[in-house]
């Protein structure tokens, strides 16, 4: 039975950990917390997963997604309670990058495909695992999504966006 050696946490945090916070800030406004509990929960397992990185996307997908519904709730109680000074702002940076700004643009549910694709190096097998859908909707709706950024950025200043001839 196969278990967490700190040599591959520190691999898994080393290559995906990025990745891992990019996903999680799709959801809600507390990455860095999100990760680290899916990496406790990780170290927790008695038996490490066959595919720890898919592991930890769908662990993060779904602390993420209760993390976004509790602030939702807390919003939503502050407000009734008419105490509106503990709103936060989801305003962006001045200098966000111009690509940074299109891929939060984008619906989340392609935002989620792109990076896990992109910055996670998931298949869209283990993407339409993590998304419940098919792999071949998956690769459709990034191939649908990384068109609509072609779009929105100027080809001539991102060419790390062309297609590849």
């Amino acid at each position: 039975m196969p278990q967490l050696t700190a040599q591959l946490l520190a691999q898994l945090v080393d290559r995906h950990g990025a990745a891992l916070k990019l996903f999680a800030r799709g959801w809600c406004s507390v990455p860095d917390d999100i990760v680290q509990q899916a990496l406790i929960e990780l170290a927790a397992c008695a038996e490490l997963p066959s595919n720890p990185v898919a592991w930890l996307f769908t662990v993060v997908r779904r602390r993420a997604i209760s993390q976004a519904r509790l602030d939702r709730r807390r919003r939503q109680h502050e407000q009734a309670a008419g105490a509106q000074w503990f709103e936060y702002s989801q305003t962006r940076h001045a200098t966000a990058a111009v690509a940074a700004i299109a891929l939060a643009e984008l619906p989340l549910a392609d935002r989620e495909i792109v990076i896990a694709h992109l910055w996670g190096r998931l298949t869209f097998a283990e993407i339409a695992n993590l998304v419940g859908t098919s792999a071949s909707t998956a690769q459709r709706r990034f191939e649908a999504a990384i068109n609509r950024l072609r779009t929105k950025l100027n080809p001539d200043t991102t060419p790390y966006l062309q297609a590849e001839s």
